[in-house]
């Protein structure tokens, strides 16, 4: 079901958080220092290790964009990082210099959320970098938060065990006293939301110092308010739950734990799938991948490892490991066209399919995804110099099947206009961070509606603004069919 392909053994203190993008992996540490990767060759990035906190890292997160990299220390500061230069971009203190033990960013990358052990949140404006918010939220520490997946929302968690809802002016939506006895340790929204009727659905998962994984879905309607009900709870690990994650797709669960233990769950029915066990002291932390069928874990042996989905197992793993790598609502290079794909996207499939021997050689010859489509079987033997006959039928393939899905797909759900559903012909994007046709939002807004037409919940603004990526990504995708 899972093996463990590459470990890092670069940090000289307790590893407390990882995170993965499409393409990058970032580690942080009680040694002040937080450190990126590439997953194409696992080689670290000319920039890192990033160096500016004056204490111990405790949390680190990607924005969906990939471009950027928060970071939260005991020096009570949030730093936003460059992965294009490793530059820092802005730095925001949390107020009232309180250690901050965990941050987030929305999925629009329009805010930034700290949590500190003083019991309070901080809400930065990221384009103008200010502070738009802030309150106490428990009387304990703040040690977990998550957006939800409409970035209208967040979840905390505290070290009394309560787990709260909020939204973005910190107005309490819902309360789960005790969700976990002993205290909460992290808690993560699953990326995928479901429309039922008037309600607005996602899950969430928690862990706790109470040895228990579970396995929330929280409703938000719009007359009935905010609601959260225990699906699972899973009792796997022999020792407190650190940290866990969803998987892109919303299909696996995993977690890590003071038994040393990371464990791989079932999602939807809350069973065991396996329990990986190469870690010498507590698993701190762990992370999927939102574009490869990778799992990341770190831990106080002071190493992280990525662990490879899908390398046999039972038929079940096979099929939850399948659905990560062909999950049509996960990031990455399998929600752009192939005809889009730049070389990273290409290094990315490549590995997803097995053939990692050839990433270093596709990335040689900039081969991105307009090339990919052209490839056959004299150019990869002729130019790029593929040796063996059997690899070359294998990539062949690989691509003609490429071809054939660019050909044949229907509509990609996020060309999908949420009102209409239909392709969008003049996409922009509201105050909720989702994207609909103008026309429809505008008459929306028109017949005096100031709700999200996904969430039901207050559109801060009625600005509209073009998507004019995503007008584009349609026209190439129109032009294929």
């Amino acid at each position: 079901m899972a093996s463990a392909i590459h470990t890092f053994r670069d940090h000289r203190d307790d590893v407390n958080c990882c995170a993965l993008s499409p393409t990058l992996l970032a580690t942080c540490s009680g040694d002040k220092t937080i450190r990126v990767y590439s997953l194409s060759d696992f080689s670290e990035l000319p920039f890192s290790p990033l160096s500016g906190h004056g204490y111990g890292v405790h949390w680190c997160c990607f924005s969906t964009c990939e471009s950027y990299l928060a970071s939260c220390s005991t020096d009570a500061a949030v730093i936003i990082w460059s992965m294009d230069t490793g530059e820092i971009m802005f730095k925001c203190e949390h107020p009232g210099r309180s250690p901050v033990r965990v941050s987030a960013i929305a999925s629009d990358s329009s805010v930034v959320l700290s949590g500190a052990s003083d019991g309070t949140v901080a809400i930065w404006n990221f384009q103008s970098k200010t502070l738009r918010r802030t309150g106490a939220v428990t009387e304990a520490s703040v040690v977990a938060c998550s957006f939800t997946p409409c970035g209208q929302m967040f979840v905390t968690g505290c070290t009394l065990g309560d787990l709260k809802v909020w939204d973005l002016d910190l107005v309490q939506l819902h309360a789960e006293k005790d969700a976990h006895d002993l205290g909460v340790t992290c808690c993560r929204c699953d990326s995928i939301s479901q429309a039922d009727g008037e309600a607005v659905k996602f899950r969430l998962v928690s862990c706790g110092q109470d040895s228990q994984l579970k396995i929330w879905i929280i409703s938000q309607h719009a007359a009935s308010g905010c609601r959260m009900q225990l699906l699972h709870t899973l009792k796997a690990q022999s020792g407190p739950v650190l940290s866990c994650a969803f998987s892109s797709d919303g299909q696996l669960v995993a977690s890590g734990s003071v038994d040393k233990t990371v464990a791989l769950y079932d999602a939807n029915h809350g069973t065991l799938l396996h329990t990986l066990s190469q870690h010498e002291r507590h698993v701190t932390t762990v992370a999927f991948s939102p574009a490869l069928p990778y799992l990341a874990s770190g831990s106080m042996d002071k190493t992280v490892i990525v662990w490879r989905l899908g390398d046999g197992g039972s038929a079940q793993c096979a099929e939850a490991t399948a659905a990560v790598c062909q999950g049509r609502k996960r990031a990455g290079h399998s929600r752009l066209l192939v005809s889009d794909w730049a070389e990273e996207h290409v290094a990315a499939w490549l590995a997803e399919e097995g053939l990692e021997e050839l990433v270093s050689t596709f990335k040689s010859h900039s081969i991105d995804g307009p090339e990919l489509l052209g490839l056959t079987k004299d150019t990869l033997a002729k130019e790029l110099h593929v040796g063996s006959v059997g690899l070359r039928g294998k990539v062949v393939r690989k691509i003609e099947e490429l071809r054939a899905a660019l050909v044949g797909s229907a509509a990609p759900d996020e060309f999908l206009c949420p009102i209409t559903q239909e392709v969008m012909k003049d996409p922009v994007i509201a105050a909720d961070g989702f994207s609909y046709e103008r026309e429809a939002m505008e008459s929306w807004i028109g017949a005096k509606n100031r709700t999200s037409p996904m969430t039901n919940l207050p559109l801060q603004t009625t600005l509209l603004t073009p998507n004019r990526m995503l007008k584009m990504a349609i026209a190439r995708w129109r032009a294929t069919q």
